[in-house]
């Protein structure tokens, strides 16, 4: 497994990071040529998450050499969209489930080379966007385009899209949000036999991991139907359930002070939350060693998890056990990510700050990175980067 870990992370440092970095600072220029002021702030907070763009493009990691780049920029586009869309819909608006429906379409329209844009801002009062949402969509089309087996699974992926459209449309806040009906769409859609609560239900049609997944998939010649359905089965519910739950644990202070709703409130208590969740770490091993070798899901849930754990606030009294229970169950995959994640952190606090950029170089070409965010190749040679951001349920 340490092998297999080192390969996957030496494939994303050097084939993949160096991409996401420059793709970063050209977003950012580009959300800077918005000239709403308000909107402006909204796609430059929402590029902030880069940590689960990063996250995102982690799959690239298992695709071949030559399919890598496109495969990365779609993951990339499809997230940044999905950021900026979760902060779009936390401003006020007069139809907030109608609104963050017809905003969130974009999404679906991101996996669909046929379909035609909407007015994604029909129900928004901001709207001046210089193009940057169609743009964004665009740019992941095309990727999509590159890969040779994206028809074959472009029907799971735009299932794992519209359940996000649904868990979006129903979760805008405590005040905007309807939590009958999130409560009514999960129990309704969750499969059967499964055993799940509603809210983890919920949870994973939150995730766009399935997403990731699938476009990774897309990425290899020859792919059967039966592939496509094993993944779309282990990552809804169980992977998806995970990462959601444990993104909402992490944030449970900061979902209170905004008044976000936080789903692994859901349990009657703290013993229930760890029960519940080690169970869902567990099957979420088991689906994932299910897939296809090679493939790198095992690799990635343990990324992801870690991520989550290594931060301190899994390590406050109330998330303390759950964490132990999920890190517990899901073994040494995460236990040696959770070093690496940790050791990153304390490289962030220990960053010069003056010079606002750091750099290193990969392959001839510098990576320049801001101030805070260090990627160093020590530590490139031994883990994955974070699968996820712990703002907001991605």
């Amino acid at each position: 497994m340490t092998g297999a870990f080192a390969g996957a992370a030496r494939r994303y440092w050097l084939g993949v990071f160096p991409g996401v970095c420059a793709e970063r600072r050209r977003r950012e220029a580009r959300a800077r040529q918005i000239p709403d002021p308000l909107l402006q702030r909204v796609v430059l907070d929402a590029l902030r998450k880069w940590g689960n763009i990063e996250g995102a493009t982690a799959f690239a990691a298992f695709v071949p050499k030559r399919r890598r780049a496109a495969a990365a920029r779609a993951m990339a586009a499809f997230q940044a969209a999905y950021n900026y869309l979760d902060m779009l819909t936390e401003l006020p608006s007069v139809e907030p489930a109608v609104n963050g429906r017809l905003l969130h379409s974009a999404l679906l329209v991101a996996l669909d080379p046929a379909a035609e844009h909407p007015d994604y801002y029909a129900h928004h009062h901001l709207g001046e966007d210089a193009g940057y949402l169609v743009d964004t969509v665009e740019e992941c089309r095309a990727a999509l385009a590159e890969l040779p087996s994206y028809a074959t699974v472009a029907p799971a992926a735009r299932r794992a899209a519209e359940r996000i459209v649904a868990f979006q449309s129903c979760n805008t806040g405590e005040v905007q949000g309807d939590y009958l009906a999130l409560e009514r769409w999960a129990r309704a859609n969750t499969p059967p036999g499964a055993g799940l609560r509603w809210w983890e239900t919920a949870a994973s049609a939150g995730s766009s991991l399935c997403i990731y997944a699938l476009i990774a998939l897309a990425a290899q010649p020859d792919v059967e139907a039966e592939e496509v359905t094993a993944i779309e089965a282990a990552y809804f519910p169980w992977i998806g359930a995970l990462h959601s739950l444990l993104d909402n644990l992490v944030d449970v202070a900061e979902d209170y002070a905004t008044g976000q709703r936080s789903l692994v409130g859901c349990y009657a208590s703290s013993l229930d939350a760890c029960t519940r969740m080690r169970l869902l770490a567990e099957r979420s091993v088991e689906a994932a060693r299910a897939l296809p070798p090679g493939r790198g899901h095992e690799l990635v849930l343990a990324a992801m998890a870690s991520f989550y754990l290594s931060t301190p606030e899994a390590a406050v009294p109330a998330a303390s056990p759950v964490a132990h229970a999920v890190l517990d169950a899901l073994g040494e995959p995460a236990e040696l990510s959770l070093l690496v994640f940790r050791a990153r952190l304390a490289l962030r606090r220990l960053a010069p700050r003056e010079s606002g950029r750091l750099a290193w170089r990969s392959r001839g070409a510098e990576v320049v990175l801001p101030a805070g965010e260090v990627a160093l190749p020590g530590a490139a040679e031994l883990a994955l980067p974070a699968a996820v951001d712990r703002d907001g349920l991605k």
